[in-house]
Formats: C-alpha cells, structure tokens, sequence
C-alpha cells in the first residue's frame, strides 16, 4: 500500500491545482448547502407548527384558514361540544379565530407582500404551547393593538415593537413582540379577533375554530361528529395534517435545491477530472515507477482516488464553514396555500451539513475515477521514459 504521506506531499508540490480544486468545490458545496438549509428551515417551521391534539375546524370544502368561514352560531355549538380539553382554570380550549390577508411593505427592498393577520382569543395563546412574549406586552382586547415576533418585525415596515402598522387603513400599535418555537404563528401579526373583524369588514363569522381534545380517541370521534352531523357541516382536521398539506412550497424550493445541486456538482467534477489528469500526465515516470517497485494496479488507482476525495473534502469542509454564518437568519417565501408570506429561518443542522460532505466526497469519487483509470493503462516502459 502506498503511504498517504506520499499523497499529501503530492498535493503540497501541486498546491496552485489543489487550491484551485479546493475552492471550486468549496463553493459548489456552500451554494448547495444553502439551498438545503433552506428547505430544512421551511421544513421545520410548519412540522413544529402542530400540537398532537389540536385540530382545526374549517368550512367544508376550504383548504385554508384564508378561504373559510364559520358563523358564529356554529363556532358556539362548537365550543359547548364534550370531550375537549380544559386549561388550568377549567376554561374550555378552543379559539374561535378570523384569519385575514393585508398587502404590507418590505423594509429596505421597496416591495410589499401578503401578510397574515390573524384575530385571536386569550385562549389561542394557550393552543401554542411554545408561545411566549419576548419584548414588550400582550396586546389589550377592543383596541387597535397588535402582536408579532421578531422576524416580522424585521422583514416589514411598521412590525417592529412601539411602531404602528396600517391594516385596512386603520393605525394599529404594536406593542409586544412574541415567540413559537419558530412554528408558522411567527409569520403572522395577532390582534384582537373583535378589533380585527370590525376593521376588516368581517363581522358576524370566523375563518376557522382551534380546539384540543383530551386524547387520540375522542379526536377521531369528533372528526366523524362534525364532519357528518349536518348542523355542523365543517372539516375537521388535525393541526399537524393541515400544516403538512401546506408544505408545497417546501417542496419547490427543494426540488429546486436539488436541480442546481446537480449542475453545478457536475461542472465540480470536471474541474475535479480536469486536475488529476494534469496530475497523471505530470507524474508518468512517478506511476511507472511506482508499477516497477510492484505496486498493483488497483493501488495506484486507489492512490489517485484517494488524492481527489481528499481534495473535495477539503473543499466541502470550507463550504459547510461557510454556511454558518446564515444559520438562523431570517427570510421569507410565498405559501402558495395562503397566497401570503411565510417567514423561516435557515438550518444547517447535522443532516444538512452531512449531505453537503457526501456531496463533496462523490465529486472527489467520480472526478478522480477517470483520471486514475488512465494512470493505470500508460505502459511502465513509456512511463519511465517520460520526461
């Protein structure tokens, strides 16, 4: 077996080529990384977004909050219903919700997108189990104020703590700025459910109705009651079925993640083959030499691989580094379902990291196999000959 001190002394002697191929790959691995952290983030924040035993009520045949609408009699009946789950204070957990779209402007960039601004009861705040307030204070009931977290905040005009934000030509304040476990609810603003219907012209109904059950059962139970009791005529669907459907855009942008992936790996591993080509043609006397002393051919091919893998970990290495200064950082993307913004932040977990170094170790194997194959077929006798 060939030493690897022999292949690293081989690099060092190359450095301009290995450092050239290093940085090739290394920005082939952070573009792809990036674009994983993006999917895992989107990812995360509507797989966090529902709690086992909550379920969301919605008009028969909507697909979104955004497209429902519940009267006021029915969210009533609902909440009389039996087997739902109780708070510490004995109050009944569910949250007759109005959910509506409002145009905002983006800071810094001029453009303006769709916003969630969702009308909530005291209790929705205790259908978030990760919700909690991080600055300022909970919002008063019957007047213009509102709540939102931090990534609002900084993505919109109007959104950050004591400034005010216009919905529907009306000023509303922003008073405090809240957490929830980084699930959907941190891509909206909350006021308060009479305020907003009032201002927005929705009064007399609601766009949906947040409940918890007591346990699996009588969650299966209630679906089939509501669902084919006719004084009823909602869909029940639970919380983390309804955020899985609306993970499309998830979708998109890791299918499109994968297409670039795939481009630009492929030009990776040309420059790969390109370099270990120049290395074979420019140690031929070295690899006849080396078949001289005894060593097998399918050492020397593995001498080569191993050159090349180690010069794309090299450059995966410095790629995933590269990725860490955007871990956490907010962004936005459209949520096709909603037709408004979805605010995420990127992750480069363990997994994502781990695919952008299997990424770089392919581009060392298949950029590195042609070379070393031909480094194998030259002749010893012409081998030793070149110059």
């Amino acid at each position: 077996m060939i030493p690897v001190k022999y292949n690293l002394r081989s690099l060092r002697a190359r450095w301009v080529a290995s450092l050239m191929t290093i940085i090739g790959t290394a920005l082939v691995v952070w573009a792809s990384v990036l674009a994983f952290g993006l999917a895992a983030g989107l990812e995360y924040t509507l797989n966090v977004s529902g709690e086992p035993l909550d379920m969301i009520l919605l008009r028969k045949g909507a697909t979104a909050e955004t497209g429902s609408s519940v009267d006021e009699a029915t969210a009533r009946r609902v909440t009389a219903l039996s087997n739902l789950a109780t708070d510490d204070e004995g109050k009944t957990l569910v949250s007759p919700e109005l959910v509506v779209i409002d145009n905002t402007a983006r800071r810094g960039d001029g453009g303006n997108a769709n916003v969630i601004i969702r009308g909530v009861t005291p209790i929705a705040r205790k259908l978030r189990s990760e919700f909690k307030l991080v600055e300022g204070r909970d919002m008063k009931p019957g007047v213009r104020e509102a709540i939102t977290s931090r990534s609002m905040a900084q993505r919109f005009e109007g959104a950050g703590l004591g400034e005010e934000l216009d919905l529907f030509g009306q000023k509303f304040k922003i008073v405090g700025l809240f957490e929830a476990g980084g699930g959907a609810a941190e891509s909206e603003v909350w006021t308060d459910v009479e305020v907003l219907s009032q201002t927005s012209k929705r009064e007399g109904g609601f766009s949906s109705v947040q409940l918890r059950t007591t346990s699996e059962e009588n969650m299966t139970a209630l679906v089939d009651l509501l669902e084919n009791d006719e004084q009823f005529a909602l869909k029940a669907i639970s919380e983390r079925q309804y955020f899985a459907e609306q993970s499309s855009a998830g979708i998109a942008i890791k299918i499109v993640g994968r297409v670039i992936s795939v481009f630009l790996t492929i030009g990776a591993m040309f420059a790969v083959a390109n370099t270990m080509y120049g290395a074979v043609a420019s140690r031929a006397r070295e690899i006849g030499t080396l078949r001289a002393l005894g060593f097998a051919r399918r050492t020397i091919v593995g001498c080569f691989l191993l050159e090349s893998i180690l010069l794309c970990l090299a450059g995966g290495l410095l790629g995933c580094l590269g990725t860490l200064p955007f871990n956490g950082l907010s962004t936005g993307t459209a949520n096709w379902d909603t037709f408004s913004e979805i605010t995420f932040s990127f992750r480069f977990g363990p997994d994502v990291l781990l695919q952008g170094a299997l990424l770089a170790m392919l581009m060392g194997v298949v950029g590195g196999m042609a070379p070393a194959i031909r480094a194998v077929r030259i002749p010893i006798v012409s081998a030793l000959r070149e110059i």
